[in-house]
Order: C-alpha cells, then sequence, then structure tokens
C-alpha cells in the first residue's frame, strides 16, 4: 500500500539544518543514527501513522464483521476544558455518565465536530481553547479516551504479555504521546481497595460480570469480556511559530523561528490513530 504526499514542503524546515528543535527528536536522533531529517521528522513525523492507520482499518473491519468488536475513540479533553462526565473521584471512580458514554457513543457521536468530541458544550470550550492558542501561535495538549466493546474473554497472556502491556506500549508508540491510564487509572489511586474491588454479578448468560468495571475490561492481563477503556495523553505540539531561544547544534544560543504549517493541537487528529492501534493490538 503507498500513499503520495503531494503536498510537501520541505523548505519550511531549513532551520532545522541549524537547530535541534525543542522537545523534537532531531538531537537524539542524530546521536543515535548519525542523521538529520531535514524534512520534519522523518521517522519521528506522524506522518509515518498512516501505514497504522492503513493496516488498523483493515483489521477493526475484520473484528467488526467477525467477531463485533467495536473501536470508538474521542477527544475527552484539551487544556483545561474537559468533559463533564469525567468527573472527580467517587464510589464509583468515574460517573455513570461516563459509562453510558462509552457504552452508547458512535462514531458519527465523535465525528460530528471537527474536534472529534461527541459532547457538543465541551467540544466549544475545546474550539475555543484550540483557537486561543492558534492566535498567539502556541499549542496545546489533549487527552484521547478510546472504548474497545465486545471484546472476547481471555486476551492476553500473564507477566510480559498482559494485554494493557500490549495496549500501553502500541499507544506510546505513537508520536507525541506522554500518558496512559486504563480502567480507574491515577483517581483509582484515590480510593480504598473496598471501594475500589470489582465485585461479580451473573451475567444471566451461566457467566459473571463486574459491577463497577473499575478495571477497564482487564483483569490479571486478560480480557474479562467488560469494555475495555483507555486513555492516552498528547503533549502540546513541539513545532510551533512562537520564536524560542535555543542552541544551535554546535552549541552557540540563538533564536529559531519555525515556519510551516502546523496543528495548534494533535489530539483530534490523533483519534483514528488511537482506533487503528488498539485494532492492531486485539487483532494481534
Amino acid at each position: 500500500m503507498m500513499v503520495p504526499n503531494k503536498d510537501h514542503k520541505p523548505n519550511d524546515y531549513s532551520e532545522t539544518d541549524f537547530y535541534p528543535r525543542p522537545s523534537h527528536a532531531d538531537w537524539t536522533y542524530l546521536k543515535k543514527y548519525g542523521v538529520k531529517a531535514s524534512s520534519g521528522g522523518g521517522r519521528a513525523s506522524a506522518r509515518e501513522t498512516i501505514g497504522r492507520v492503513a493496516a488498523g482499518s483493515i483489521a477493526e473491519k475484520y473484528l467488526k464483521q467477525v467477531h463485533n468488536v467495536e473501536i470508538v475513540s474521542f477527544v475527552s479533553s484539551v487544556g483545561k476544558a474537559k468533559l463533564e462526565c469525567l468527573g472527580s473521584i467517587t464510589d464509583d471512580t468515574k460517573s455513570k455518565e461516563f459509562f453510558d458514554l462509552i457504552q452508547n457513543v458512535t462514531r458519527q457521536d465523535v465525528d460530528v465536530t471537527p474536534t472529534r468530541c461527541p459532547d457538543k458544550k465541551t467540544a466549544e470550550l475545546i474550539t475555543q481553547e484550540i483557537m486561543r492558542r492558534k492566535e498567539e501561535n502556541n499549542s496545546i495538549g489533549g487527552t484521547i479516551t478510546c472504548v474497545i466493546r465486545n471484546c472476547p474473554i481471555g486476551l492476553g497472556e500473564p507477566c510480559f504479555d498482559k494485554l494493557e502491556a500490549k495496549l500501553a506500549h502500541a499507544m506510546l508508540s505513537i508520536p507525541a504521546t506522554k500518558g496512559f491510564e486504563i480502567g480507574s487509572g491515577f483517581l483509582g489511586t484515590q480510593l480504598s481497595g473496598r471501594e475500589h474491588n470489582d465485585a461479580f454479578v451473573s451475567d444471566g448468560k451461566g457467566g459473571l460480570r463486574t459491577v463497577k468495571n473499575h478495571s477497564g475490561g482487564i483483569q490479571g492481563g486478560i480480557s474479562n469480556g467488560e469494555n475495555i477503556y483507555f486513555t492516552v495523553a498528547f503533549k502540546p505540539a513541539a513545532t510551533i511559530s512562537v520564536t524560542q531561544e535555543t542552541a544551535t547544534y554546535d552549541g552557540k544560543t540563538g533564536t529559531l523561528e519555525t515556519r510551516g504549517r502546523h496543528d495548534p493541537c494533535v489530539a483530534s487528529r490523533a483519534v483514528p490513530i488511537v482506533e487503528s492501534m488498539a485494532a492492531l493490538v486485539i487483532m494481534e
């Protein structure tokens, strides 16, 4: 599968011949491989994810048609603008509205707004946040929440191949990611064991299911049949048009002025990448 790039502008990156860009991979790639990517990051650029999305779309189609597995991702926060249903810590960790959302949200709901946030009120706040950063020639980070529904029981292995470890590996391989949490995540650390434990009840079909799903659909590294849900954090885009004082490759202090087309927030664009990587993990 080949995707031609017909809209490239390599001259926009001429400054990188002299400066390693702050928070980019220019310096580490040079030290490790002895080369500089003269056209915007090379293998560290999110351009490479087009192959992941192409492969992931095939995997996702198979999972849906053969196993009825559904994967939906959405932007859950940008800067300080976030879905209200993420809420604060309670005995149920996340609000009922959150669990209703991950149970019912569809691609159509997500794609209603350019921000790919399914809640219109939050989407408007996110839009305002992004536009404010754009006007400042700056950038802002965000989070993407993903749910995998109808995942069969038994995926994952003990120790090094736990399903959540595979998902974390896949998600943190995406450019600009800085964090991963599954189930109750970091909020779960504020609960006692009694509050956090997932009690079992009959599923009415001869099996069991959990009451709260704090585990995020995975226990002992193995899928338990509940919805698998996790959140991925994306840093603010490192390439910004604000003049930055930094050092050249030979250590001299100077100012870097980055040109070109750069997103003020990468979260909205990364939604299909997260879905594709999730599909590839489940498919594997």
